[in-house]
């Protein structure tokens, strides 16, 4: 079967980035903390935007914030958000530019206290994805009851526009949680 003629979540649109993005990131499991990192800043600026958009952008967000390199990223001075500010490469929303920043801080807070983000947030699922059985992509939740959790517990530890639905999407982007649809390929191989 031609790679155009397969079948994908409902939601994975004629794009090449979405589709390429469906078929080779979103719901693979992700350990790593730099990785985490990205898909956290990138899912709190996509924020009541469309995530195509945020991946049409994403190249841009990698070069405007030092690759997600929460270190450097925790120290940037008001100089560096005013520069953000004026970056049409990105989305220029001061808020969700300044929590990048107290998000980096707070992330490697979480790293002092757990060893790695990854084995914060990975303890909620012990360690392994949570493998939903969905007929359609319509059927995913927004939110559960394991992101009201974990969204509170990040908010309580200083993090920014971590709302349950944002932290629903994280869960699936890393593949802490697989809502790829039954019909859908990606499921079928597994």
């Amino acid at each position: 079967m031609e790679k155009e003629d397969l079948i994908r979540c409902g939601w994975c649109t004629s794009s090449d980035l979405y589709k390429k993005y469906h078929d080779e990131e979103w719901g693979v499991p992700v350990y790593d903390d730099p990785t985490l990192f990205e898909f956290l800043i990138l899912e709190t600026f996509q924020a009541g935007l469309s995530w195509i958009t945020i991946l049409n952008k994403r190249e841009n967000f990698r070069a405007a914030f030092d690759y997600f390199d929460y270190q450097k990223i925790a120290n940037y001075s008001e100089e560096k958000i005013e520069e953000l500010m004026q970056n049409t490469g990105i989305i220029r929303n001061k808020l969700k530019i300044k929590a990048a920043v107290s998000n980096a801080q707070a992330f490697m807070k979480v790293q002092e206290e757990f060893g790695s983000f990854s084995d914060y947030i990975w303890k909620y699922t012990d360690g392994k994805p949570i493998i939903n059985n969905l007929k359609t992509s319509k059927e995913a939740p927004a939110t559960t009851p394991l992101s009201d959790e974990i969204s509170k517990d990040l908010k309580k530890r200083g993090f920014k526009f971590v709302g349950s639905t944002v932290i629903y999407a994280h869960m699936q982007a890393t593949g802490m949680v697989n809502d790829h649809a039954e019909d859908c390929f990606i499921r079928k191989r597994k």
